[in-house]
């Protein structure tokens, strides 16, 4: 396996179980397993529906002579997002994970070069994404490449019962 090669390739629909699995171990590497709720035919219809929103990058092992040639071994997910200061599209990239064995084979590279191929072609100002603070190995990689870290941004989010309380208040008086 330590000359495996990886063929990045866009997600189709038949990748989805994979995909799924990979999200599940991400899931596990980040200690979020309680936040899982993946169900097939809604990634199916996030990515390939009628109104896709979410688009995919796989890395697959390309080596013939490899045991697990065929295996798809990483992924890429990312949505467009926007900047109003730049007036331009952008890519978020939700999430970037190589299976543990074929890291340091520079699939993560691969994958993050393929988004970023992707972002410039179609002329977006900006690709970005969060990682969790004590992820040293995914930071310190991130800045090799010339990423920089916005400290100053703290990320919010509403979700499940907070999120249907607010939404359930949108006629009430503000204030």
């Amino acid at each position: 396996m330590p000359g495996a090669v990886a063929r990045i390739r866009s997600a189709a629909p038949a990748d989805i179980d994979d995909l799924l699995g990979l999200i599940r171990a991400l899931a596990v590497y980040e200690r979020l397993e309680h936040e899982l709720d993946l169900e097939p035919t809604r990634m199916v219809d996030a990515m390939f529906g009628r109104r896709p929103f979410v688009e995919g990058l796989v890395a697959v092992v390309d080596d013939d002579d490899a045991p697990n040639a065929g295996k798809t071994v990483g992924c890429a997910l990312c949505f467009k997002s926007f900047s109003t200061f730049l007036t331009r599209p952008g890519l978020y990239l939700e999430d970037l994970f190589v299976l543990p064995d074929y890291r340091g084979r520079g699939i993560g590279l691969a994958l993050l070069r393929a988004v970023c191929a992707q972002a410039a072609a179609r002329g977006y100002g900006r690709v970005e994404w969060s990682v969790l603070d004590w992820n040293a190995p995914a930071i310190a990689f991130y800045r090799r490449l010339g990423a920089v870290h916005h400290p100053e941004w703290q990320r919010f989010r509403l979700e499940g019962a907070s999120l249907e309380q607010v939404a359930a208040q949108m006629d009430a008086p503000g204030g």
